[in-house]
């Protein structure tokens, strides 16, 4: 079996940073993601994902996530059940985050009104901040030469 979900929207509030009586950190929030499609009358339809993180990963999207800022989510869905206080069976679904990336631009963040500058490069993490450097012109002068050994690795 294979449950994965991965998610981009923006967080409706701050995230909300908790710990269990063990010490361990747990983050809730609310992700709002639009639907690829259009409902009638051309207006974009949004699903609100309820998301919940653990540990380090909690302590990532609190720290450098607030509300309004665009994030990719990739995790688990996780389906709950309980009983409310009225004696009725409820469930709950929510995205158990495993991982959490930036989406968005230091300039795009701030243009858009972010109350939480980006961090510099220096204060994420290193997994979590890791960019791919651009090729934008395609010359020859984007590319290293690579000495060969003619020995190939496999």
């Amino acid at each position: 079996m294979y449950n994965r979900v991965i998610l981009v929207g923006r967080l409706t509030a701050d995230p909300e940073l908790r710990q269990t009586p063990n010490g361990i950190q747990v983050c809730s929030f609310t992700l709002a993601v639009d639907r690829a499609f259009s409902g009638k009358g051309g207006e974009r339809q949004t699903d609100f994902i309820d998301i919940v993180a653990w540990r380090q990963t909690a302590e990532f999207i609190s720290r450098y996530f607030s509300k309004g800022r665009a994030i990719l989510v990739e995790g688990s869905l996780q389906v709950r059940s309980y009983t409310d206080k009225n004696d009725q069976k409820r469930r709950a679904y929510e995205v158990v985050a495993d991982n959490a990336r930036f989406v968005e631009s230091k300039s795009a963040a701030q243009s858009a009104g972010s109350a939480l500058a980006f961090p510099s490069d220096s204060d994420a993490p290193p997994a979590q901040n890791a960019i791919a450097p651009a090729y934008s012109s395609g010359a020859v002068d984007d590319f290293a030469e690579i000495d060969d050994d003619g020995d190939l690795p496999f």
